[in-house]
């Protein structure tokens, strides 16, 4: 009989929704045997280390190893505030450490992802859609542009829409800020979705990550952030801070500054038109 997908009876039959941690290391392969021993080790200790660190409990892992690799679902009631962000800092501040005396081409540098989802036990590891997410959310095109652009960044984490929602987005249980992720639309083989990366230490923001556009939608599916400060504003008046009008090429991030808007005005930021519109 089924149970409860907490390693009981039930086998793949067991239906179980859990945290689920992917890590996978840049440039392994091109790596001489030394260093991919020493990258190895390192990898084993550090999510030890930043596991043990967060309260996490890493004996508890059920964990699938591959040398450069490595694919974890966590204990039922795993806190995933902990794992987004004291062990994500704990990661980044581990890798930096043992890059410190190391050349460029030598030092150790992480995709890690963060999903929750339905995954549960098969005679040969995790069956179920979350397993397959993160490894496409690790790694798709954005995740590696992001350590390809920011060269001292030791470490990439990347969100799926579930977890970023549930423990970032205007919430109180991490030390993290909306506004230190960039999203991206991924669409990996099976798997289409929002991701969203952070990179610890490092301002995300800046960097041109390729993003796709959701099947069946056209290129007006960019996306768009905008921020608007004003001071004040007299009796029918408007601002705005961004206007958008048409299909956009690519993601779009406009910032605005107005002191004073008098009545009757009328005030945009950024007016921005496809091409089709001319402008």
């Amino acid at each position: 009989m089924a149970k409860n997908g907490n390693g009981e009876t039930g086998g793949a039959g067991a239906f179980g929704r859990r945290l689920l941690l992917s890590v996978d290391a840049k440039g392994y392969g091109s790596a001489d045997t030394a260093t991919q021993q020493q990258f190895q080790e390192t990898i084993v200790r550090l999510l030890h280390e930043s596991a043990d660190a967060a309260e996490l409990k890493r004996r508890k892992w059920k964990t699938q190893e591959g040398g450069d690799s490595l694919f974890a679902v966590l204990p039922k009631h795993a806190y995933e505030p902990a794992l987004v962000d004291d062990f994500m800092r704990g990661l980044e501040a581990g890798l930096r450490d043992f890059n410190s005396s190391r050349v460029p081409k030598e030092r150790l540098r992480l995709r890690a992802a963060v999903h929750f989802g339905e995954a549960s036990r098969a005679s040969n590891g995790y069956v179920g859609t979350a397993p397959v997410e993160i490894g496409r959310i690790r790694d798709c095109a954005a995740m590696r542009a992001a350590l390809d652009q920011m060269p001292d960044a030791c470490l990439a984490v990347g969100l799926s829409a579930t977890v970023f929602r549930d423990v970032v987005q205007g919430k109180p249980y991490t030390s993290l800020r909306e506004n230190e992720f960039q999203e991206v639309l991924v669409k990996e083989k099976e798997y289409r979705g929002a991701v969203w990366i952070w990179l610890p230490g490092e301002d995300v923001r800046q960097l041109k990550l390729p993003t796709e556009v959701p099947d069946g939608e056209g290129r007006g599916t960019a996306l768009v952030r905008s921020e608007l400060k004003l001071g004040t504003l007299e009796g029918n008046a408007d601002a705005t801070g961004l206007l958008a009008e048409g299909a956009l090429d690519g993601p779009v991030e406009a910032a605005t500054e107005v002191d004073h808007v008098a009545g009757n005005a009328t005030v945009i930021g950024v007016h921005l038109r496809s091409a089709g519109g001319k402008q």
